[in-house]
């Protein structure tokens, strides 16, 4: 059931059974007794319980609509036990026998029914499991390597592995599909902005262990103040990593705030006039908490629907922008080669495109980014095309050019005539067409394969071109047919 068709639903009062009722041609028709009837007055004992009916289905249902938890969790039981109360409440009602009554009955039971579905729906959906299953793989990681360490007295095993594992983590919850339906969309984004944060606070803080700091307390009196609260910064740190995995049970956003915010006020208390390294230092620590606290905002992020629907973001727009214009250019590029022509050659305004997608701010939103970067793959396809075109048109070999170089050119143009059909491709991996564009691809890999150099160093090198030619060219198929989403 559609979201917009279940929002539609609030705030509209029953229409005293008036309405008609889309369940079927039966439905739609009039019974002759009914014709006869007026109309039951709104204060009906019936009409007037299921009017109490409604305005609870109307606070209920924007809580559904965006609901993006589990059945597990506590407000999906809250919100699947007021529902079903509601139904059991609306069947209790007494018709009388009397069809309008039953009508209106019958409709504020469909309401309920689907807010109920749509609930169970979305909690169960596999593609909220498969963000679930992501955020728990995260959890651990965070706890065995950073958060447990910590509590248990030693040292977090902070690399480069664990940021790369993140980042992996990351890029598999940007490929969730989320079907446009808001409360998946909202698990994603939630699950996201948390896994950056920590992805962020971990790479803020992998330098500073190089540091030769804190400083001897002998330096300045104020040295060992700020030493002290280093140690409570880096306690923080710990507290704010397992708060945005859910590793924390007492703490909570508002508290670490307050605790970072009374660090902030008395390292400005310090007199530390006259000696610009301690006041470096204390300016380091500052910055520090400061970084801590740009993350504490997140016990309400994604509420906003500006937030979770990359749609309206002014980022995606801009990128959505250059992908038109680069719709537009590629089948001007296709037109002319169809018809031979190779004097429509926009690379200056495509390498324009891909300067502006450089400019493109991501705010470190890993959707955003992929965004950006199936954008900028796809302004390379109609470069590399028109290159490769450009080299077969002004190739002139000699009598004394090595037989494999001109197997791997003849090679090379059938991959620029399937190119071609790549750029043009609009369809789905099911397709037939899809799928024999595949194996005519991975013909002329095993073509290239097949191509002995015999020691020969250009065509080795230029085999080995035309082979990542060749996996580009599959990759950006697959990009163009994987129904990505942000």
């Amino acid at each position: 059931m559609a979201v917009r068709w279940l929002c539609s639903l609030f705030g509209k009062p029953f229409d005293g059974g008036k309405r008609m009722d889309h369940g079927g041609p039966q439905d739609q028709q009039q019974h002759p007794m009914e014709q006869q009837q007026q109309p039951y007055h709104p204060q009906h004992p019936a009409m007037m319980r299921l009017y109490e009916v409604q305005k609870e289905v109307s606070s209920l249902g924007p809580q559904v609509c965006t609901f993006s938890g589990l059945q597990n969790d506590r407000e999906y039981k809250r919100m699947e036990r007021e529902l079903t109360q509601l139904l059991l409440q609306v069947d209790q009602v007494d018709t009388e026998g009397k069809l309008e009554l039953q009508g209106a009955r019958k409709r504020a039971a469909q309401e309920v029914e689907g807010l109920l579905r749509y609930l169970e729906e979305n909690a169960s959906h596999p593609s909220r499991l498969a963000i679930e299953e992501l955020s728990i793989a995260a959890r651990q990681l965070v706890d065995e390597r950073v958060v447990a360490p910590q509590r248990a007295g030693g040292v977090a095993e902070i690399n480069d592995e664990l940021v790369d594992a993140l980042q992996e983590l990351i890029l598999r919850l940007t490929q969730i599909k989320t079907e446009g339906r808001v409360p998946l969309r909202k698990a994603r984004y939630r699950a996201l902005t948390r896994l950056c944060a920590v992805q962020d606070v971990l790479e803020g803080r992998t330098p500073q262990q190089t540091l030769s700091l804190p400083l001897s307390g002998d330096t300045h009196e104020a040295v060992n103040c700020i030493n002290q609260v280093m140690v409570k910064v880096s306690m923080a740190r710990s507290q704010l990593l397992a708060l945005l995995m859910g590793l924390s049970g007492r703490d909570s956003c508002a508290h670490l705030s307050r605790i970072l915010t009374e660090l902030q006020v008395e390292l400005d208390a310090l007199d530390v006039s006259g000696n610009a390294t301690i006041r470096n230092y204390r300016k380091q620590v500052v910055e520090e908490i400061n970084g801590l606290l740009k993350h504490l905002d997140l016990e309400g992020e994604g509420d906003d629907t500006r937030r979770y629907d990359l749609a309206q973001n002014n980022s995606i727009r801009e990128i959505e922008a250059v992908r038109a214009h680069v719709s537009h250019l590629r089948e001007g590029v296709l037109r002319y080669c169809l018809m031979g022509d190779l004097s429509f050659r926009p690379k200056a305004e495509l390498q324009s495109l891909l300067t502006h997608l450089d400019q493109v701010d991501t705010a470190k939103n890993p959707c955003i980014r992929e965004a950006r970067r199936r954008a900028v793959v796809e302004v390379q396809a109609v470069i590399t095309f028109l290159d490769l075109r450009e080299a077969l048109a002004s190739r002139h070999p000699g009598p004394d050019e090595h037989p494999s170089h001109r197997a791997v050119w003849l090679v090379l143009g059938s991959l620029s005539d399937l190119q071609a059909q790549v750029l043009g491709f609009d369809g789905k991996r099911a397709d037939k067409s899809y799928i024999i564009l595949e194996e005519m691809l991975t013909k002329q890999l095993l073509a290239l394969d097949a191509v002995d150099p015999q020691g020969d160093e250009s065509t080795k090198a230029a085999r080995k071109q035309a082979v990542k030619f060749a996996q580009n060219i599959l990759n950006y198929l697959d990009m163009k047919t994987d129904e990505w989403e942000y």
